[in-house]
């Protein structure tokens, strides 16, 4: 069977106090869903998602599934599936396949890389995440707003979201790419980018952190 990933993010106009509660109170009911590998409850940054403040009207979601089935199954019939849709304003589902995992996020990498090439209704997806050593906290929020600011003028990115598991400490990202060669572009041919990821290995900023790739393309449930 062929790992399937879903991120899907939840924006509440109202119900917002109950949507930061699901961040915990989700977690026994996602562990017991059939044929889930590996979850996330993430809460996301104010304005373009890279803040110190938190966007209290955005949620995400990220789970792994050992199948399409099983994570067709969650999204189109599972009662917390069924919740926070009712609860939310509106969804945006992104089914994930991964093409390159390198890293640990909690001690293991939850993704199973397939090599393949690129459907024509796909894009390229990017995760990026990280456990911030506490003497490194004040220097990484330091250059998060030119980090900012270099994918916002980055061609070839469609859409970006920061998200993160706790404040300040243990934060990720997750763009949106038109093709993989802007992806590249990005990395290596930008400036800033490449000073900043230079300044992460120098100064030692994580315990702990992951890079993903993923073939990307919009997920539409039934009852969209």
């Amino acid at each position: 069977m062929v790992q399937q990933v879903v991120l899907t993010f939840f924006s509440y106009d109202k119900n917002k106090f109950w949507a930061f509660t699901q961040m915990q109170r989700a977690i026994p009911q996602l562990r017991q869903q059939p044929g889930i590998q590996f979850f996330r409850t993430l809460g996301t940054g104010a304005g373009l998602g890279f803040s110190l403040w938190p966007d209290f009207s955005t949620y995400a979601l990220l789970t792994v599934w050992e199948s399409k089935a099983a994570a067709t199954a969650f999204l189109e019939s599972s009662a917390l599936m069924k919740t926070h849709v009712s609860k939310s304003t509106s969804q945006k589902h992104f089914s994930l396949h991964t093409l390159q995992s390198h890293g640990l996020w909690g001690k293991s990498n939850p993704f199973t890389a397939e090599k393949r090439d690129l459907h024509d209704d796909e894009k390229i997806g990017i995760i990026t995440r990280a456990t911030l050593r506490q003497s490194r906290l004040l220097e990484f929020w330091w250059e998060v707003p030119a980090a900012s600011k270099a994918i916002q003028n980055a061609k070839g990115v469609l859409w970006y979201k920061g998200v993160g598991e706790w404040p300040l400490i243990q934060q990720a990202t997750f763009s949106l790419w038109n093709s993989l060669e802007e992806v590249k572009d990005f990395a290596y041919k930008s400036t800033h980018h490449a000073a900043i990821v230079k300044k992460t290995r120098k100064r030692n900023w994580y315990k702990e952190d992951l890079f993903a790739r993923f073939a990307v393309r919009p997920l539409h449930l039934k009852d969209d």
